[in-house]
């Protein structure tokens, strides 16, 4: 049975409702829709897998000069999608005529929707009559496989306008069942583009269910952990990646959610999962990692780091160089004038307690060193760094401090962090 047309997707009522007028594309009303979603990520191209119509209030194009806008329909345009469908009158009071230009030049169909009607009607209409026609035809077409369960992935990222019959649906689609009492953890890998690392892991953590996708530069799962398991479910997949990870590759794991809490909490473990993936690419790690072995971390393992870009790095720049300032200054001018290494030394040790044999084997340095360390930094800050009340003070400043180290590398790197 042939797909839901795009045709057929504008015929639908809360389509026609948002009053659509068609742009550009005419001649492409018969491709086929794999999927509808919403984004106001202007990277949300990355996360297509073709044939999905993606609708915006256009939010992310407003302030957005000529040639930023032309990419965008251009990075649509080359990922396959079907559509590109833009409300006008909140964000944008037309649309855009560079919009317009590059997706005629492209023959990617154009919709300017002038009448507000919320997404969620939009897609539970549209995903719902594609679910049906698939399931429909599943006797004699195979459904979509790898390339629905990447947008299934994406959606649930991007906290997509979904809900739970839809999540369900699709799931089910995709042949991933949690059972009753499962734990759900969504898991980022970075520096491949083959799933082999997650099978792999899924293999060594009994009776596990995944859905996982290669997307462009890493690799997205959800793992359902069976309620029979015993012990600590994050420290289990994180062991099971560390054994089945290759050398060279950074795996950032979510947080362990209830199957049965409802599709945003699936939605949060995955971008725990992705945030988490873009902090330990970006910032220094606080201690060595295993050497030659993969780059094993956590939500929970970078939940200060998380704090602190929460909202978005540009927006925490300037208020986290004040606070490393006002906490740490003296041990960075003092770092600026002498060789050494006092605030790694400060942030290692109230990371483990205090412990000075501990912080010494961490640092691979001898204890008469690291007291040395630490009365030098007692003396330039004037206080007793294992006073119960500055604790939490000194090691936020401290992990701030590589938060601003790391931040200097972000236009290279291109990090997305915003949860």
């Amino acid at each position: 049975m042939a797909a839901l047309t795009l045709r057929e997707v504008l015929d639908l009522d809360p389509v026609r409702a948002s009053e659509p007028r068609l742009l550009t594309g005419r001649t492409a009303l018969d491709r086929p829709v794999r999927w509808v979603h919403s984004s106001e990520v202007y990277e949300g191209a990355n996360f297509l897998d073709g044939g999905e119509l993606l609708l915006t209030n256009g939010f992310g194009l407003t302030d957005a000069d000529e040639e930023v806008r032309r990419r965008y329909v251009r990075e649509l345009a080359a990922r396959g999608a079907a559509g590109l469908a833009v409300e006008i009158g909140r964000s944008l009071p037309q649309m855009p005529a560079e919009v317009v230009d590059e997706a005629e030049r492209l023959g990617l169909p154009l919709l300017a929707l002038h009448r507000v009607v919320p997404f969620v009607r939009i897609t539970e209409a549209a995903n719902r009559a594609i679910v049906a026609r698939g399931l429909s035809g599943r006797q004699v077409v195979r459904p979509w496989g790898d390339d629905h369960t990447a947008a299934l992935l994406a959606d649930l990222a991007d906290q997509a306008a979904l809900n739970q019959p839809e999540v369900e649906a699709r799931s089910a689609l995709a042949g991933f069942h949690p059972g009753p009492g499962a734990r759900l953890i969504g898991v980022s890998v970075h520096g491949t583009r083959e799933t082999g690392a997650v099978d792999r892991a899924v293999r060594l953590l009994s009776g596990a269910a995944v859905l996982r996708a290669a997307f462009p530069g890493d690799v997205l799962a959800l793992l359902a952990l069976p309620a029979t398991g015993t012990g600590d479910p994050i420290r289990a997949v994180q062991d099971a990646f560390r054994g089945a990870a290759e050398s060279g590759l950074t795996v950032a794991v979510g947080h362990a959610v209830d199957a049965g809490g409802g599709w945003l909490r699936w939605s949060d473990t995955l971008r725990a999962a992705r945030t988490t993936l873009e902090l330990a690419l970006t910032v220094p790690a606080a201690e060595p990692s295993v050497p030659d072995g993969p780059l094993v971390t956590s939500a929970r393992a970078l939940a200060l780091e998380r704090e602190l870009t929460r909202g978005g790095v540009d927006t925490n720049r300037d208020r986290l160089a004040r606070m490393v300032q006002h906490t740490l200054g003296p041990l960075l001018a003092w770092e600026a004038a002498h060789p050494s290494d006092l605030v790694r030394t400060l942030e290692v040790h109230l990371r483990h307690g205090c412990s000075p044999t501990r912080t010494a084997a961490l640092l691979h340095i001898g204890r008469q060193s690291l007291y040395q360390r630490l009365e030098r930094i007692e003396s330039l800050l004037g206080l007793e760094i294992d006073d119960p009340d500055l604790l939490g003070e000194l090691l936020q400043a401290a992990c701030a401090h590589r938060v601003v180290r790391g931040m200097g590398a972000t236009q290279v790197r291109g990090l997305r962090t915003v949860a």
